[in-house]
């Protein structure tokens, strides 16, 4: 697929299992341009998640990519980390080798709207973590919307249960208000939500698929998955896992494999003793009186293929 034109892309996440998947399936390829990743809190510190990202980057052939530390902790809310998720370096407590780089002097914030002004309307944004950085980015940049092409957010669940609270999704829960100021902000928005992301998982013959292929990135991510597996076997009964950043990060670069979304503004409340940080969607069959701009919400993907595509990234 090298003939495509190149795309631009930064990365803001808090590897983590699937983020680390996420970055091996963009660095795999050779179309796509990682221009900056920033990293946040939320599956551990952001110490950890920036230390993390370095060392994952040099594992997927992508050394030279800066690498900017962001948010410590949300905004107005203590921050929650998912250690037993991710395990207690965030990457399913396999070790890997000491990064060689380090991180630039720069904020996830001040490097992305760095670059988003470099590049206007070249940038596409993917953002699979807490939404923290930007809303510090809209913060510094109120014109962020006009200057990024497309943003892609893994966070939410708008039809189906939580993952954290019984209506709440990791990412937006972990930062409701950031959360909120971007979904208003008027981003061309695709939402990768649990409505899709918990029905596309690596299915335990696709897991032995990849412990057969050969290569330190497929072994280690292999590895991994193992760790991620055993979580989600508590969940799913089997062994098995749900990719969420995975698929966002597919969604992006391979619009081609969404196969029916909707679309509908997105708001995030931020008081209800049950529901704060519930992603809200207002379906009535009726036009709509909430002026803000509708986000894809995606529904379907062509499984088979993104599956396939994730596997090919390893080998």
């Amino acid at each position: 697929m090298t003939d495509r034109e190149t795309m631009r892309v930064f990365i803001d996440c808090d590897p983590g299992i699937d983020d680390a998947v996420a970055l091996a399936y963009l660095a795999a390829r050779p179309e796509v341009e990682i221009v900056g990743v920033g990293t946040v809190f939320g599956n551990n510190t952001v110490a950890v998640t920036t230390d993390n990202a370095l060392r994952l980057l040099e594992l997927y052939g992508r050394p030279n990519v800066p690498v900017a530390m962001g948010a410590e902790r949300p905004l107005v809310q203590a921050p929650r980390l998912a250690e037993h998720v991710h395990g207690g370096n965030g990457l399913g407590d396999v070790a890997l080798p000491e990064p060689v780089g380090s991180p630039v002097a720069e904020s996830s914030a001040e490097l992305l709207v760095r670059l988003a002004r470099e590049n206007p309307g070249g940038l596409d944004v993917l953002a699979v973590g807490p939404l923290t950085n930007l809303a510090i980015a809209l913060g510094l940049e109120p014109r962020l919307p006009e200057l990024v092409r497309r943003l892609v957010v893994m966070g939410g669940a708008v039809e189906v249960p939580g993952n954290v609270g019984s209506h709440t999704e990791a990412n937006i829960v972990n930062d409701p208000e950031a959360a909120e100021a971007v979904f208003a902000a008027g981003f061309d928005l695709d939402l990768v939500a649990l409505d899709i992301t918990m029905r596309t998982v690596a299915t335990s013959e696709w897991l032995d698929r990849l412990k057969g292929v050969p290569g330190e990135r497929a072994q280690r991510t292999s590895a991994f998955l193992d760790f991620y597996a055993d979580f989600y076997k508590g969940i799913f009964g089997s062994r098995q896992c749900a990719m969420h950043d995975p698929l966002a990060a597919a969604v992006l670069i391979d619009p081609y494999l969404v196969t029916e979304s909707f679309e509908v503004p997105i708001r995030v409340e931020l008081n209800g003793s049950l529901t704060r940080g519930m992603t809200v969607a207002d379906r009535r069959p009726r036009p709509s009186a909430d002026q803000r701009r509708a986000a894809r919400v995606v529904t379907s993907v062509s499984e088979d293929e993104f599956l396939k595509l994730m596997l090919d990234s390893l080998r």
